[in-house]
This record gives C-alpha cells, sequence and structure tokens, in this order.
C-alpha cells in the first residue's frame, strides 16, 4: 500500500474519532436540535374517536399526517368538554400511545411508528366516562369520572403491548360521586397514583403494591380551589394549577401517600387555570390560563417552592391543554379555537412562538408530543 494512502486512511480515522470525541461533549439540546417527532391529538368525536397526528420538523413547525379511528367514541363538544388533562399519553420509550373513550368507556393502545399509529387493542376503562391516563413502566392507569368515580388499572402484555386489566387494581375516589376527577398520574418513581377531585377540592393518592395494584385512596383537601391538571417535578414533587384561583401549588408526595404543602396556591393574574406543564429539567413550570388566553411560568427551586417567574409568558386563543416534547426543546398549546401553538423552550424559561396549524374538530381534547 502506498504511502498516500495510508496517510489518507490515517487521516479519516483521526477526523472520525475527533468528530466521535466532539458529539460525546456536545450538549443533549444541541445532539436533539436536528431530531423530528409528533404531536398527537384525539378527536373525541362522540361518532367515533380518532388520533390526529402532526408531524413535527427540526424546527418545530408542524404539518398534518393523518389520523387513525381509536375503536371507540368521544364524548362532549366544546373546548373542554371532558374537563381533564391527559387525554392521550406516550409511554416513556414513546413506542406506545394510550387514549381514552369517553363515549364508549374504553381505552385504546396503540403502537408507534415513525408519523404512524397501529391500533393495538380497545378495553374497557373499568367504569364510566375515562378522561384521564397515566402510563409507567407495564402500567396503564385510567380515571374514570361517570357513575362513581374510580380508578382502574391496566398491564401491557409483553408480546403484543396489548392492555390487559389488572385484577384488584380498581379504587373508588374518596371524593364519591361529586369527585369531578381531571387527572391521574404516577409519581416518578411509580409508587403512587395521585388524582386532582376539582368538584371536591381533594387531592387524592393510592400507593400501589409490588403487583401494580392501587390499594384504596386517601386524601387531603386542596390548598387552592379546583385543582386541575398537574405535573411533577424532581423528587416526587407534584405541581397542580388551580382553576378557580388561576395558581399554581406545589406539593411533596411521600411513599406512603402522605401530602405535604410547599408553597400554597400563587395567583398568577390570570384567568382559569386548568393546565400545568414542565421541562425535564424540573427548574420551571407552565399555567395555561384559558379564561385570560395567556401562558404563565413559574421558577421551582430544588424542595419544590414555586415563585412567580412572568404573569405573561405568552398568549394564544385559548390555550388549554400542553404537553412538552421529551427533550422539552419545544412546548405544543391545544387551543380553544381549534388550533395548536408551538413554541421554542428557552434556557431562561421564556418561551418563543414557532408554528400555528389549525384545524382541529370542536370537542378535541388531550395532548401529547415527541
Amino acid at each position: 500500500m502506498s504511502s498516500v494512502k495510508v496517510s489518507r486512511m490515517l487521516f479519516r480515522s483521526s477526523v472520525a474519532a475527533t468528530v466521535l470525541t466532539l458529539l460525546m461533549f456536545l450538549p443533549q439540546s444541541v445532539l436533539a436540535a436536528g431530531r423530528t417527532g409528533d404531536v398527537y391529538v384525539p378527536t373525541n368525536q362522540s361518532t367515533g374517536n380518532s388520533i390526529m397526528i402532526f408531524h413535527r420538523d427540526a424546527a418545530g413547525t408542524l404539518t398534518l399526517a393523518g389520523s387513525v379511528a381509536s375503536g371507540g367514541n368521544g364524548a362532549g363538544t366544546g373546548a373542554d368538554p371532558l374537563g381533564s388533562q391527559g387525554a392521550v399519553a406516550l409511554s416513556g420509550d414513546n413506542r406506545l400511545l394510550f387514549a381514552v373513550n369517553a363515549g364508549s368507556n374504553s381505552i385504546s393502545a396503540f403502537a408507534v411508528s415513525g408519523d404512524q399509529l397501529i391500533l393495538l387493542n380497545t378495553v374497557s376503562s373499568g367504569g364510566t366516562t375515562p378522561v384521564s391516563l397515566t402510563v409507567r413502566d407495564n402500567l396503564v392507569y385510567a380515571v374514570n369520572a361517570g357513575g362513581t368515580p374510580n380508578i382502574s388499572g391496566f398491564t401491557i402484555e409483553p408480546a403484543t403491548n396489548h392492555l390487559v386489566p389488572l385484577a384488584g387494581s380498581a379504587q373508588n375516589l374518596p371524593g364519591g360521586p361529586s369527585a369531578g376527577p381531571a387527572q391521574v398520574s404516577f409519581t416518578p418513581d411509580g409508587g403512587v397514583l395521585v388524582v386532582t377531585e376539582k368538584g371536591t377540592n381533594l387531592i387524592d393518592t393510592f400507593t400501589v403494591n409490588e403487583n401494580g395494584a392501587a390499594q384504596p385512596g386517601v386524601s387531603v383537601p386542596s390548598s387552592g380551589g379546583s385543582p386541575f391538571g398537574f405535573v411533577f417535578g424532581h423528587d416526587n414533587v407534584a405541581i397542580v394549577a388551580d382553576a378557580a384561583d388561576s395558581a399554581l401549588t406545589s406539593y411533596k408526595v411521600l411513599d406512603n401517600g402522605e401530602v405535604d404543602l410547599i408553597t400554597a396556591a400563587l395567583a398568577n393574574g390570570g384567568k382559569a387555570a386548568c393546565w400545568a406543564a414542565a421541562p425535564v429539567n424540573g427548574r420551571f413550570a407552565y399555567s395555561a390560563n384559558a379564561g385570560s388566553g395567556t401562558i404563565s411560568s413559574y421558577t421551582v427551586s430544588a424542595d419544590g417552592s414555586l415563585a412567580l417567574l412572568n404573569a405573561v409568558a405568552a398568549t394564544t386563543a385559548g390555550p388549554l391543554d400542553m404537553a412538552f416534547t421529551n427533550n422539552s426543546r419545544f412546548l405544543y398549546v391545544r387551543n380553544a379555537d381549534g388550533t395548536i401553538s408551538g413554541f421554542e423552550f428557552e434556557a431562561d424559561g421564556s418561551l418563543t412562538p414557532i408554528t400555528t396549524i389549525s384545524g382541529l374538530p370542536a370537542g378535541a381534547q388531550g395532548i401529547a408530543a415527541r
């Protein structure tokens, strides 16, 4: 082999090694900049629920990629017919998506493949009018708002990814028929399920045993009025949107299900703060204030304490559900006028508008993003 060829090979090897080294030390935000993904919104139509799929390009712009029937029916009309957060949710690895069918009392499971969804199965929700669900590893729980409100659990069957009802997991909500549940969610460590009761101003917790079955629930009074959507920060800190006060409140959820107040309802000057979102860094939190058409930003300290950062961090035509992408580069907001607004999340917590897309039907509910 000639010395010239040897030199070229050594040069190419050196360049490859240098590029690999640089990639190893680049911030994840930079590495994620070129990634694409999708945003999902259930139509929630009484004649048949479908999941609308919006392709997200590397700059955050959305385009409609199609829709897939859920095998069930939606329920209600208007901007927020289910009165909930979490009507649709992705698994932690983004390979599966789950949605409630409030009009047919069922839950649907989908496989995620690029910009496509493949319906896997549809099962009874274990109650009446499911409005919210949560996913943790191989477990899915739904909260049913109708009749005697309850939570009900499912396992994800490994071979097929089908949902299978989990025996002994159903538990009635402490607030009874007037509970008006808004959301159910696992704590980050998966040991406790939390439910907000907007009708009774209660925060419910259910510990989960080694088989994944929820135990009977307990509740504490909410600091703010009409606790609605919530999101978890670090260390099992729940950040709850209080609709009646247009505020965020933070609580520490302990392993035994006890709930300790950290920051009492902290108003933002808007109206009807019903939905909450937070980036993965845990340093900020946001409320969607549907009545004032604003999004408010808060800082979150290491102990979960909240401080109002910007009363009007962004404006939209009636912000409702919100969802960050997995890397938190983008925040997407479903609006009351049938649009989705997209924002780029900045390091200082500010939000830069980047896209708006229309076409959501009246009655659409929920949003998830990857």
